[in-house]
């Protein structure tokens, strides 16, 4: 009998036969592969579909291009263009009144509905789908044509006019008003800022109202000084993507105005204009220079908006 299969004895026990480990090294690499393997896919995606064409037209945005002949280049041509270009102020404006209209009252409104479900009643679920459906279909076609027809001079809010003996006017026709009935198609789908503001209002503790009502304060003042700062931080998030959101509004203001931003430009939004130089007119080089100073524009934004943030936005956490 050898000495491997001479049986155990207790002064010499017999020691169990182990598998090889693995150094965590190896198991460290392994799972790396495998998890880059599944990866792939989406950095193929990223390099191929979003860095690579930001790239290029980041490129074309110093270049003359018709997307009929090879690119040709222009140096900084055409960011000089855009200084001088009495089209693109039009558009700048617009799109500024439109955010410094549209922006705010999609913050009022859905708080204030947030507010209102927040105190709790019936057949809450449903109020929440049907304040949040405009939300998912507000920016479609479909109701951009919808929108079309309810201000047009024979549409339904002047019919509705005309039942209290008021003369309507057509308010998509008239550049007055073209640029509000876009205003209203953007408050009108508040729905994802408010499940938002909903989501934090029911979770603000309820002893802190009962705190401030017991040393005298009132709705207002329990709004300021308690609702408010502990939903800073989505009011943060709500205004940093409507902000941005909304300087780059485009179905609606190319099926109203027909993609020419009419009447008289009222409804010439950046995103539009853009629009018009690439496929209109095929100055696909101008209109990359447009997109990358809107990236720049709103990257700014951006900043300022973390910058100041520290100011006015408290978390729970910090002391």
């Amino acid at each position: 009998m050898s000495a491997v299969d001479a049986p155990a004895s207790p002064l010499h026990p017999q020691r169990a036969v182990e598998p090889p480990r693995v150094r965590p090294s190896a198991r460290r690499r392994r799972e790396a592969l495998v998890a880059f393997v599944f990866l792939l896919p989406w950095f193929a995606g990223l390099l191929g579909l979003t860095i690579g064409p930001m790239l290029y037209s980041l490129y074309l945005s110093f270049t003359r291009y018709n997307l009929l002949s090879p690119p040709q280049w222009r140096g900084l041509a055409n960011y000089r263009a855009m200084l001088t270009d009495p089209r693109l102020a039009s558009s700048v404006e617009v799109t500024v009144v439109y955010v410094a209209l549209a922006v705010p009252g999609i913050l009022v409104v859905s708080l204030g509905v947030a507010m209102v479900l927040a105190r709790g009643m019936r057949f809450l679920p449903l109020y929440r789908a049907a304040f949040y459906l405009p939300s998912l279909i507000g920016a479609s076609v479909a109701v951009s044509f919808l929108w079309r027809q309810l201000f047009a001079g024979d549409g339904v809010f002047n019919a509705l006019l005309g039942v209290f003996g008021i003369d309507g006017r057509t308010w998509i026709g008239d550049p007055d008003t073209a640029l509000l009935t876009l205003v209203v198609l953007s408050v009108w789908t508040f729905g994802s800022p408010m499940i938002i503001f909903l989501a934090g209002l029911r979770q603000v503790p309820r002893d802190l109202y009962e705190a401030a009502e017991v040393d005298g304060a009132g709705p207002v003042r329990r709004f300021v000084s308690v609702t408010l700062p502990l939903i800073s931080p989505l009011i943060f998030f709500n205004v940093l993507l409507t902000t941005v959101n909304a300087f780059q509004a485009f179905t609606p203001a190319y099926v109203i105005s027909g993609g020419t931003g009419g009447p008289a430009d009222s409804t010439l939004f950046y995103t539009l204009y853009l629009y018009q130089r690439g496929f209109t007119e095929l100055d696909m080089g101008y209109a990359s220079a447009m997109a990358w100073a809107l990236l720049v524009v709103l990257g700014i934004f951006t900043a300022v908006m973390f910058a100041t943030s520290r100011f006015w936005v408290y978390y729970g956490d910090e002391r």
